[in-house]
């Protein structure tokens, strides 16, 4: 079956609000928000203002999780600061999921890489996710979307390390690399399946640097933006903005899929499929 992905090629908050309403998904009880904080140095993620129409609607909780590696964000002292200093805490509830141990863990019976995956307990405190993330590119992953927000997003500092060893910490850094790829996708079915399917993911393709917002010292975007996605399938939205930036013809986006496809960023959507918890098959539908 195809999924729905809806877009837009106006980047407002509003047109954020009105294509998740279009999308027809409700988000039963305790919503959590999961959006990325933005290390601290970093120019382009996208500020709480921009979301604000978006959680003031569903009446949310911004939730984050606490990084693996040196910055602003890997304890949460400094990372509560951090989410009062980009303004999060000012506009939003705030719950950093794994402010305290011990992790919950969710089990992966059927992942192909890892068989359990590690994210902050306080996710026990909620009934839905909506999945707010930035599409741009990553340093390990090629891209980040909603994939990635489901897996590394969601994981506990031990968590993000445990998916990037793909089931050994130790290897945060050295682990084969398409086993990373895979571990992702096993994490990310593992939230998914935690909410019973109750999520709806947005992704926003604006400011599209070939680096994360988990970057301090990040590079400009080098491709005009393109629009909004909404969708209750992460496989196929995540599908869905690869395919916008091959369509496109942004004479930067051969620097942008060089980044992409250097990581083999499109293995994690692979992955993703073959474990069921989406399509990569989709009918784009497009509002004004």
């Amino acid at each position: 079956m195809r999924a729905k992905v809806y877009f837009s090629r106006t980047i407002t908050p509003e047109k954020v609000l009105e294509l998740y309403k279009l999308a027809g998904r409700q988000l039963p009880g305790r919503v959590a928000v999961k959006v990325h904080s933005g290390e601290k140095g970093n120019q382009n993620f996208l500020r709480p203002d921009f979301w604000k129409p978006m959680v003031d609607f569903v009446g949310g909780t911004v939730v984050e999780c606490n990084t693996a590696y040196d910055g602003a964000r890997n304890t949460t002292r400094a990372h509560r600061q951090l989410l009062q200093d980009h303004g999060w805490s000012r506009y939003f509830p705030v719950d950093l999921l794994d402010a305290e141990g011990p992790d919950l863990e969710l089990p992966i019976p059927e992942g192909t890489v890892i068989g359990k995956n590690y994210v902050g307990k306080d996710i026990v405190n909620y009934d839905s996710m909506l999945v707010l993330s930035h599409f741009k590119g990553h340093p390990m992953g090629g891209y980040g979307g909603a994939l990635k927000q489901l897996s590394i997003g969601v994981g506990s500092s031990y968590g993000k390390a445990y998916i990037h060893g793909a089931g050994d910490p130790k290897q945060l850094w050295t682990a084969d690399h398409d086993s990373f790829l895979e571990a992702m996708a096993d994490a990310a079915s593992s939230v998914v399946h935690y909410f019973n399917g109750n999520l709806v993911y947005v992704n926003v393709m604006k400011n599209m640097s070939v680096d994360c917002d988990c970057c301090a010292v990040a590079e400009d975007p080098c491709m005009a933006d393109i629009g909004i996605l909404v969708s209750a399938d992460p496989i196929a939205i995540d599908q869905a903005c690869l395919d916008l930036v091959y369509a496109c013809d942004d004479p930067g986006k051969a620097h942008f899929l060089e980044r992409v496809e250097s990581r083999n960023g499109v293995h994690t959507i692979e992955a993703a499929a073959a474990l069921g918890f989406g399509t990569r098959e989709y009918d784009l539908i497009e509002v004004d």
